[in-house]
């Protein structure tokens, strides 16, 4: 791994773990769903232009059609959809901790559904991680948590990880940027559905709001997606994944740090455990992929 893939990694990981402590800003102004549907409307724009201005064509092939179907439903609507709604009432740093065991989930899901191999060190960090997500929700419960913020939460995760697993690879073969703004827009399409019907186009317009509308638009939205497609094309999503463990730390220093959440030792100690058991699923991959990409005797 080269010194720019893994500058790409950190600046990936620190773009996405900022997201919750900008979309907590949001959610304070304006209407959850009408703010990511505006959002995704404006990123998606953005995207699809820059893309034909760089040649890129929406001609896609039907597994990159797939990817952008389930990925903007399940990520941009779904998972993103719900974590903005749930942080009205949830912490950032929750749902930054909650999101960064995606994952392990897809480790857990591969190994229990589709008879994916997991080495000890694998199975070692999927304990861990468990470990370490019990110790927070357990402190987290008897702080008085809202629960039904938690469950979108959960929800939004369990979502991502089966958009993750069905659109492996489904990015692959070019047009980086127009698969990106695609995805965007239909996310966008499916959020204002549900935002027409149940929400009230109530804003406080503050400065706040407005950077951080700006931010989460053009960073965690879009800058974001693209480096990280960018960084499985450069050094596979095995190796990408691996920065992932980060997000954990990232996610509640940066909520901590900027929206001034407090931290007990129970959530110091369980992030610790799920950034390490995180480290350790991404690292079980790494030797299996490399056999996998070795010849073979036929």
């Amino acid at each position: 791994m080269d010194i720019k893939a893994v500058f790409m990694g950190f600046a990936f990981a620190l773009m996405w773990s900022s997201a919750f402590t900008s979309a907590r800003v949001i959610v304070e102004y304006a209407p959850p769903l009408t703010a990511l549907a505006l959002r995704f409307l404006i990123s998606g724009l953005i995207g699809v232009a820059i893309a034909w201005a760089l040649g890129q064509s929406a001609k896609l092939s039907k597994r990159q059609w797939t990817g952008v179907l389930i990925f903007g439903v399940c990520q941009n609507a779904l998972y993103l959809g719900l974590n903005f709604v749930a942080m009205q009432t949830v912490p950032a740093s929750l749902a930054a901790i909650i999101a960064s065991t995606m994952p392990l989930l897809v480790a857990l899901a591969g190994w229990l559904f589709l008879g994916t191999k997991v080495r000890p060190l694998g199975i070692g960090g999927l304990i861990a991680g468990l470990i370490g997500v019990t110790l927070i929700m357990g402190a987290r419960l008897q702080g008085g948590v809202d629960l039904y913020g938690l469950v979108l939460c959960v929800i939004g995760v369990i979502s991502l990880t089966v958009a993750t697993l069905a659109v492996l690879g489904a990015s692959s073969g070019g047009n980086v940027l127009m698969i990106v703004g695609l995805q965007m827009l239909v996310g966008s399409a499916v959020l204002w559905v549900p935002a027409l019907a149940f929400e009230t186009l109530d804003i406080v317009w503050t400065w706040q709001l407005i950077v951080a509308f700006i931010y989460t638009t053009l960073v965690p939205g879009l800058a974001a997606t693209v480096v990280w497609f960018v960084l499985v094309g450069r050094i596979g999503a095995v190796k990408a994944s691996t920065f992932h463990f980060l997000n954990p730390f990232l996610g509640v220093a940066i909520a901590a740090a900027l929206l001034g959440e407090r931290l007990g030792a129970w959530d110091i100690i369980g992030v610790v455990i799920i950034a390490a058991g995180i480290l350790a699923v991404q690292l079980s991959k790494q030797p299996q992929a490399i056999s996998e990409a070795l010849p073979q005797d036929r």
